[in-house]
């Protein structure tokens, strides 16, 4: 099999930038790389996803239980597996902005940190086991303070705050998402990259190096 490398973070942390960037290393060293990003909003299988962050099913992240919650992305993860990536992944190496890794961050938030472990078990079994997509070989923890994140977001909407799902918009939440993320980045060996610098965003080229040297 080849290699799937996941980077993941809170909203605004720069996971799509340093993906991008990263495929766009390894293709110039002339190995064969794919990207993904989840949701996958282009398909039909990211249909429940789009109604629960529109706020459809309740206007709150918590309207929706961890584990309904988990279910909508992981099936749109499926498809995108089954479709798009599955014979690249024989061979080659996946980059994926966001993965099963983003529901361990998100629906632990909604749930007593006690029952956390007992929902990760739960979600990895889940997707990994009994939908038989790939487990990552590398999680890169892009990590972001909430507040900053919030300005980077509130910069590429334009200041335009209505264009927040219901996850961006809610600063408690993603609040309490940072120490889920920090909890399973512990817990689960996931390799973490500071990308801020006094309360200001280092730059792209930096975390990049960071990234690359995990890899090496």
């Amino acid at each position: 099999m080849g290699r799937l490398i996941v980077i993941e973070g809170l909203d605004g942390s720069g996971k799509a930038t340093q993906a991008k960037l990263l495929a766009k290393t390894l293709k110039e060293e002339g190995k064969p790389v794919q990207e993904v990003s989840f949701p996958d909003y282009a398909s039909e299988s990211s249909a429940l996803v789009k109604m629960y962050l529109a706020g459809q099913f309740g206007t709150h992240p918590d309207d929706v239980n961890a584990y309904a919650a988990s279910s909508f992305y992981a099936v749109d993860r499926y498809a995108s597996y089954k479709k798009d990536w599955q014979e690249t992944y024989r061979n080659g190496i996946i980059i994926a902005d966001r993965y099963t890794t983003s529901n361990a961050i998100h629906q632990c938030s909604k749930l007593p940190k006690e029952q956390w472990d007992t929902f990760l078990d739960w979600l990895f079994d889940y997707e990994y086991n009994l939908l038989g997509i790939p487990a990552p070989d590398l999680v890169v923890y892009l990590k972001v303070d909430p507040c900053l994140s919030q300005q980077l977001m509130t910069g590429r909407y334009q200041g335009h705050e209505e264009k927040k799902d219901i996850h961006e918009k809610d600063l408690e939440y993603l609040n309490r998402c940072r120490a889920a993320a920090e909890y399973c980045a512990d817990r689960l060996g996931w390799k973490t990259v500071e990308c801020e610098k006094g309360r200001q965003m280092r730059t792209i080229e930096e975390i990049q190096a960071d990234i690359i040297q995990l890899l090496k």
